[in-house]
């Protein structure tokens, strides 16, 4: 997060189907501390449109008795930003994060807890990937 974002990109909107949703609310805290001040649709200078999370699990290996032993979770997102003028000055992009668990069959409410700690971690990583292209492209146009 260390370009830092011009001040006209600082009021922006956030247009999302689940504003309420652990996404979006993790989207504008990362924004919020970098100084992104969120506004309504008329007063925003830029607006964010955020497409909802998809998480997939896909099994990475067995063990020897043929059960998961490892698993792989990705979470990816689509985002674009408009000017007030309404053109895509971002076009629709997808970003991406990965992440390897081991898997423990005997540990089932273990493996659930430790699953919902690594969607927040890449919830938090793919708003911070979101923000550094925001800030990067903004810094590029000035």
């Amino acid at each position: 997060d260390a370009t830092p974002v011009p001040d006209e990109w600082k009021i922006m909107y956030l247009s999302t189907g689940n504003p309420n949703g652990e996404f979006s609310r993790e989207v504008q805290t990362r924004f919020a501390a970098q100084g992104i001040e969120w506004t309504d649709r008329q007063s925003a200078n830029y607006r964010l449109e955020l497409g909802p999370e998809r998480f997939s699990q896909r099994n990475l290996s067995l063990n020897a008795e043929a059960r998961v032993a490892e698993f792989e979770l990705t979470m990816r997102a689509r985002f674009a930003v408009f000017d007030a003028d309404n053109k895509a000055v971002i076009k629709e992009t997808e970003v991406t994060t990965l992440r390897q668990m081991e898997n423990d069959p005997r540990n089932v409410v273990g493996k659930a807890e430790e699953i919902r700690i690594l969607k927040g971690e890449m919830r938090t990583e793919l708003s911070q990937q979101i923000m550094r292209r925001i800030a990067f492209f903004a810094a590029s146009t000035r």
